[in-house]
């Protein structure tokens, strides 16, 4: 079921996710080479605690992180650990959500580590620009399919993969709500976005196939031809009048 907000829910979620943006301002100077992913993780946490948020991520279904911290061939979920240590030619992504007074907020960003080769940044860059047409696919009276149509546009023409087993969703009462929201076109479910909806929307792109799987953790999943992927996610409000990236601080652009 979709959980519409209505104007005071909306103004909490967006306290959420201004807080994120935040960290996410201060993350990239912390993902440092030589730096392990727990210590980054620690970092985090300090730092979400410090401003009165909880880490949305932590404990949920057993996770044990406040980051999803993965690396190269790891696609999303990443699990922290001590003997990981972030080195040149990595490229690490960083998910993160935040609960703030009981509701919720949720961004992704893959950085460069070091020096990296040209198409993997041409990968970031074509991930990034898929995220900023699937949120300009968004509009009350529109379909969650036209955001899925905006992604794979932006990412057919370069043959990188589109992730389709894990997608986006609504946001804001808790880490995951309904509706889904694809990056790849399917024959799924195509709800109307209306005023009150609030989604994450985060490209999962991968250099190579499309194709993931899950590691024994139960959680990392990795591409299963082992090139590297990338990812990156807003957390956005359906209005009345438009949009509004609630993660994103005033004066930025995308």
């Amino acid at each position: 079921m979709i959980r519409l907000k209505n104007t005071e829910q909306l103004a909490r979620i967006r306290e959420s996710c201004q807080l994120l943006a935040r960290l996410f301002q201060e993350l990239p100077a912390q993902a440092v080479e030589g730096r392990s992913t727990l210590d980054l993780d620690k970092w985090a946490e300090d730092w979400v605690r410090r401003h009165d948020g909880k880490p949305a991520f932590k404990g949920y279904q057993g996770f044990p992180g406040t980051l999803c911290i993965s690396i190269n061939q790891e696609v999303i979920h990443g699990i922290p650990k001590a003997d990981r240590r972030l080195k040149s030619g990595d490229l690490v992504s960083l998910d993160c959500g935040i609960e703030l007074k009981g509701y919720f907020s949720d961004m992704a960003l893959t950085l460069p580590i070091g020096t990296v080769v040209a198409e993997e940044l041409k990968l970031l860059n074509v991930t990034k620009a898929s995220l900023i047409a699937g949120i300009g696919a968004v509009k009350a009276g529109g379909r969650v399919r036209e955001i899925a149509t905006a992604v794979s546009e932006v990412v057919k023409p370069h043959r990188f993969g589109i992730v389709h087993q894990y997608c986006g969703h609504g946001v804001g009462f808790s880490q995951h709500e309904d509706p889904q929201v694809p990056n790849a076109v399917s024959s799924g479910p195509n709800p109307r976005l209306v005023p009150g909806m609030v989604l994450a929307i985060e490209p999962m792109i991968n250099l190579g196939k499309a194709e993931v799987r899950v590691l024994s953790d139960q959680w990392t999943v990795v591409t299963t031809d082992g090139r590297k992927s990338a990812h990156f996610e807003h957390t956005v409000a359906v209005l009345e009048g438009g949009i509004e990236v609630l993660t994103l601080l005033e004066g930025l652009s995308l």
